[in-house]
């Protein structure tokens, strides 16, 4: 192809996986007890390692991709005669796609005659993935890198996020739950049901009282929102922070009620900048359906 299909770590997929679809990647940063590391996918840290550290009082902190980065990134590529486009995670849970706007501003004086197109994917961890995944499918099929451009921007919004947690510590650490919510949650054993809002930022939804009314309600919202409701015929992606009994529980009921998904269904880990942020215990689930409108 004339061009790379580029993304960010946070899309929470296996290396495996975006060498399989010819996705490029840059990684983001987390810094565990003092010692910085590559949100590589799992490469420098198993995901194990990753969540049983934390559980045992380890402190992660992440940093995003810096302009220079994403200038150095990009310019191997321009230099090999590629033109790029970069899907990037959400602006509304990170700063990193204004820095890779900066970076690819800075670079379009450089290098005229290439293009450079990065797009705000408003969508985080497997969701992400989920549109990756479906863009490098719209390239294989021919289109062009103008095309794909159009078809991303066009169709992001239809990628849905639903996800709860059943142990709201880092929420908590992170300010997204107060202290005193999460004190009622745990004592009331309540599990939050979250989407990624049309502006990609974090939202709950409703307080579901006990992890098996959440797994069932997060199966409720993909019939009320996926194409084509009970028959739906698209893929599914999953993530999960070291909780796949509650991943594979979800799955289950997903199986017995969608006959007709495309595939599998996908569950990969959430890495370690997401996981740095929601902690253990976290389920997400990502499909295609109307376009998110709050």
């Amino acid at each position: 192809m004339s061009y790379v299909l580029s993304c960010c770590s946070t899309l929470d997929l296996k290396k495996e996986h975006l060498e399989r679809i010819n996705a490029s990647y840059v990684c983001f940063h987390y810094m565990l007890d003092g010692v910085d590391y590559p949100d590589d996918l799992g490469q420098s840290i198993s995901f194990d390692e990753f969540y049983n550290k934390l559980k045992n009082g380890s402190e992660s902190k992440t940093s995003m991709i810096s302009v220079g980065e994403y200038v150095d990134y990009f310019e191997s590529m321009l230099k090999a005669g590629k033109d790029i486009l970069h899907i990037s995670l959400s602006s509304g849970v990170s700063g990193s796609y204004r820095s890779a706007v900066t970076a690819a501003d800075m670079l379009k004086a450089d290098y005229p005659d290439r293009k450079i197109y990065v797009i705000d994917s408003l969508a985080a961890s497997s969701g992400y993935g989920l549109l990756v995944d479906a863009a490098a499918q719209k390239r294989d099929e021919g289109l062009t890198i103008d095309e794909l451009n159009l078809w991303v921007e066009e169709n992001k919004l239809r990628l849905h996020h639903w996800f709860f947690s059943s142990d709201l510590t880092f929420f908590v650490k992170g300010g997204r739950v107060s202290k005193v919510s999460g004190m009622i949650g745990g004592v009331f054993d309540i599990c939050p049901l979250l989407n990624v809002s049309n502006e990609g930022k974090l939202i709950a939804r409703s307080k579901v009282r006990t992890k098996k009314k959440v797994i069932a309600e997060i199966v409720n919202r993909m019939e009320q929102f996926a194409d084509n409701r009970l028959d739906y015929n698209g893929k599914v992606f999953m993530s999960c922070s070291d909780c796949y009994d509650d991943a594979n529980a979800v799955a289950d009921l997903i199986r017995e009620r969608f006959k007709k998904i495309d595939g599998d269904i996908l569950i990969n880990d959430i890495g370690t900048v997401i996981g740095s942020h929601t902690g253990p215990g976290t389920v997400a689930l990502f499909f295609w359906g109307d376009k998110r409108v709050d």
